[in-house]
C-alpha cells in the first residue's frame, strides 16, 4: 500500500503476491479512516471490510482502496514492498508490539511487552485484549488505533498514565472511565478509532503485585 504521490508503476507480479494478516489489517485501518472521513458509508465499509478479510493477494486488497484518498486519511503506511515497519527499542533491544488482529478469534497484548508510539488493534467478530500494566513504554505518547466490527477491544492501563479517548461508535460503544491526567512524567495513552456494532472499553487497574522472595 502506498500514498497517491508514491504510487508505483502497475506491477502484475506484486498483484499476484500473497498478502499477510498485517496487510489485511492495514486495509481495514484505511477503510475505517475513510468511513470516519465520510469517503465511505457504513454499508460500503462493511462490504469492503468483508472482502478484505478473505483477500489472498495484494491485487485483491488494492482494489478495495484504489478509489480512496489514502494520503489524506492519516493512516501510517509501511514502505513499499514491506508488510510491517520494524523498530528496535533503545532500552531492551526488543521490537515493540505494533499490531493485533482478531478475526473470529481472540488476540492479546499483555505481560512484559514493549510498546512504541503506535499500536493497532482490529477485532472483527472477535476480541482483542490489551493490558499495559507491565508494558515497557518507549515513547512519551502511545496511540492505540482501534477498529471493532461486531467485536470488542478491551484496554487496561496502569493508574499513573494519562489517558485520552477520541473514538466513536455506530450501534456500539467507545470509551470507558479511564480518561484523565496521570502522574507527571508518565506516558500518555491515546485511544482512537471506531466501533461498528462492537465496543472499545478502556479502564484503569492497579499493577499486579510482584511476588516477593
Amino acid at each position: 500500500m502506498t500514498t497517491p504521490g508514491d504510487l508505483p508503476v502497475p506491477d502484475d507480479h506484486r498483484a499476484r503476491l500473497r498478502a499477510a494478516d498485517t496487510d489485511r489489517e492495514l486495509v481495514h485501518q484505511i477503510l475505517s479512516a475513510a468511513m470516519a472521513r465520510g469517503s465511505l458509508s457504513p454499508a460500503e465499509f462493511e462490504e469492503r471490510a468483508g472482502k478484505a478479510v478473505v483477500a489472498k493477494t495484494f491485487g485483491e486488497l488494492d482494489e478495495l482502496t484504489d478509489d480512496l484518498p489514502v494520503g489524506q486519511l492519516g493512516v501510517p503506511m509501511p514502505f513499499v514492498g514491506e508488510t510491517t515497519v520494524s523498530r528496535v527499542t533503545p532500552g531492551s533491544g526488543r521490537p515493540p508490539v505494533q499490531h493485533r488482529l482478531a478475526l473470529m478469534s481472540g488476540a492479546e497484548v499483555r505481560g512484559d511487552v514493549v510498546v512504541a508510539d503506535s499500536l493497532s488493534a482490529t477485532a472483527i467478530m472477535g476480541g482483542v485484549e490489551i493490558d499495559l500494566r507491565q508494558a515497557e513504554f518507549t515513547a512519551p505518547v502511545l496511540t492505540i488505533r482501534c477498529t471493532a466490527v461486531m467485536g470488542g477491544i478491551d484496554i487496561t492501563v496502569p493508574p499513573d498514565v494519562t489517558v485520552e479517548i477520541g473514538g466513536w461508535a455506530v450501534m456500539g460503544g467507545f470509551g470507558g472511565r479511564a480518561s484523565g491526567v496521570g502522574i507527571a512524567g508518565a506516558p500518555t495513552v491515546r485511544v482512537v478509532g471506531f466501533a461498528l456494532m462492537g465496543g472499545v472499553d478502556v479502564k484503569r487497574k492497579d499493577r499486579k503485585p510482584t511476588p516477593s522472595g
